[in-house]
């Protein structure tokens, strides 16, 4: 491999992407301006084909392909993204594809992987044990491997993406880019460097997996979030970086912001309700970033790239109501009641009446330190906010209902 990937091949990269991907939209963030005191664009990625910027550097990689390596076919690894890229691409292009995921990529990446005609395997707990598989794999059947990201072509496809938004918002201060492998914030830190000198290269990554941080900057410390099996960001959890990106980003990147699993969940909530997008963990890095080191970027104009948007229904789910738990509109009270005919209809009542609505409730004899006659309810009670939940505490308080809020 060679370092020398400069603007030339990104713009070819990108005459070769012409009609096949979207020119996705860069808008500014009014919620973000305010929250950083600064002017903060979005480069939608989750709105390309497939959902990510990955389909970009799959189909540049499949373009380069010898007429025999196309015949024999090719073998991807991947968390997701690059797996549909590759897997998408080739389909159209009529080569063979076999994808090798980790056993624990999310249920969406699967689904949207399998549907492309290529041959799935499930292998390896992490991203680390399914390389080694493919390795293997790619020598015993002789397929072509389309690395993720340490390859010159995956990192040319990527920096179109940087070719589009400095096209849209030219005299950004700043890029934040989720950082993985390093491939796009290799390709991109290539392209905008060329067209402006000035511009600062800013990468995020996980504390869940800040293996890219480790290695740049050596006297810092980042202690590795060890306490979640299966982290958010899955799409940037590489234990180990490109050796390509690796001294690319070296030249390029001034820093790298490590945040953490609850930073990234609180972005992501607040992409889906602030910014009406549906966002992955990995694409919600760079605002994570944002969100968690404000002052980073008062008074600045910054492009962030929102790299995918391939997440599970069930996680959506679970952040919505999470994040109505955490502004205090989603509380759990339990209400100490006389076990008797009728007394759960009375706090039904003054629960709808103080403008309550019941999420759900049980009712516990058993497991409690209360009298024989008496039981606990557990009431899920959706309110307006934090001091609504008091409203209705002190109205169930008043009419006889001992009530607390369980955390």
């Amino acid at each position: 491999m060679t370092l020398d990937i400069t603007l030339k091949h990104v713009q070819e990269a990108a005459a070769t992407l012409k009609n096949v991907v979207l020119h996705t939209p860069t808008v500014l963030a009014p919620w973000l301006c305010e929250h950083v005191k600064g002017q903060v664009f979005l480069k939608l990625e989750n709105l390309q084909i497939l959902s990510s910027f990955k389909a970009r550097g799959a189909y540049v990689k499949l373009m380069h392909l010898t007429n025999e390596q196309k015949q024999k076919g090719v073998i991807a690894m991947s968390a997701g993204n690059h797996a549909q890229g590759v897997a998408f691409h080739a389909q159209a292009l009529g080569i063979s594809a076999t994808i090798v995921m980790p056993k624990n990529t999310p249920f969406a990446k699967i689904e949207g992987t399998k549907k492309f005609g290529c041959t799935l395997i499930l292998e390896g707990e992490n991203l680390n044990e399914a390389g080694e598989f493919t390795t293997l794999i790619a020598e015993r059947e002789g397929l072509t491997l389309i690395h993720p990201f340490d390859d010159p072509d995956i990192i040319a496809g990527q920096g179109t993406v940087a070719l589009e938004m400095l096209a849209d918002v030219p005299d950004l201060d700043l890029l934040v880019i989720p950082v993985g492998g390093g491939g796009l914030a290799s390709g991109m830190a290539i392209a905008a460097k060329a067209l402006n000198p000035k511009i600062e290269i800013i990468g995020v990554q996980s504390a869940y997996c800040p293996a890219m941080a480790q290695l740049l900057f050596p006297s810092r410390t980042f202690e590795p979030e060890t306490l979640f099996s299966a982290p958010l960001a899955e799409g940037i959890a590489v234990k180990s970086p490109g050796i390509l990106t690796r001294q690319i980003l070296k030249d390029h990147l001034s820093d790298i912001l490590v945040v953490t699993e609850e930073a990234i969940e609180t972005a992501l909530g607040s992409l889906l309700t602030d910014g009406k997008l549906t966002v992955e963990g990995a694409g919600a890095a760079g605002v994570a970033a944002l969100m968690a080191y404000p002052a980073r970027f008062a008074g600045r104009k910054t492009g962030v790239i929102v790299c995918g948007g391939n997440i599970d229904a069930r996680i959506v789910s679970s952040l919505l109501l999470r994040g109505l738990v955490r502004q205090g509109k989603l509380v759990r009270f339990k209400i100490d009641i006389n076990d008797a005919p009728g007394v759960l209809g009375q706090i039904s009542n003054i629960i709808g009446q103080a403008g309550g609505i019941i999420f759900e409730v049980s009712h516990q004899r058993l497991f409690n330190h209360i009298t024989l006659k008496m039981a606990e309810v557990d009431a899920v009670v959706e309110t307006q906010s934090r001091s609504h939940a008091n409203e209705i505490i002190d109205a169930l308080q008043s009419s006889g209902f001992p009530t607390q809020v369980m955390e």
